[in-house]
């Protein structure tokens, strides 16, 4: 099973590509997919965040995680010619998560980590009144 994933970090925040890789490809374990994969993962900060939670979500604030699906359809995901499952984008708010590691006693790449997880699991149809997302 490929998995594609482009990673796009600001230059400024010290994060681990290869947890990231590790996030998304557990989840899919745990998930059981199993198609070839294609996903885009970003580490962005609070600006950044906000002006996407504005302009996508209506909010002025800054938030931990967002997820935006290639294809927002409910009837699950769309046949792709060439084989691939194009799931769509996530972004993290390296502050927010910074944070939220200092709240939960967490290293930031482990709180990174959490969050990515939550992205795909949002990415893949599944969302919090679904199952219980935190780890």
């Amino acid at each position: 099973m490929p998995v594609h994933i482009s990673i796009f970090i600001e230059t400024h925040f010290p994060v681990s590509r290869p947890i990231l890789k590790n996030a998304v490809e557990e989840t899919l374990a745990e998930q059981k997919i199993q198609s070839d994969i294609e996903v885009s993962v970003s580490i962005v900060g609070d600006r950044k965040m906000k002006k996407l939670h504005g302009k996508f979500l209506g909010e002025a604030t800054t938030t931990d995680v967002l997820s935006f699906p290639l294809e927002d359809n409910k009837s699950g995901f769309v046949n792709i010619p060439d084989g691939i499952l194009r799931l769509g984008d996530i972004v993290v708010s390296y502050p927010v998560a910074r944070r939220q590691a200092q709240e939960h006693n967490l290293l930031v790449d482990s709180e990174i980590k959490i969050l990515v997880k939550h992205g795909m699991l949002h990415l893949l149809g599944i969302h919090h009144e679904d199952t219980d997302i935190n780890e």
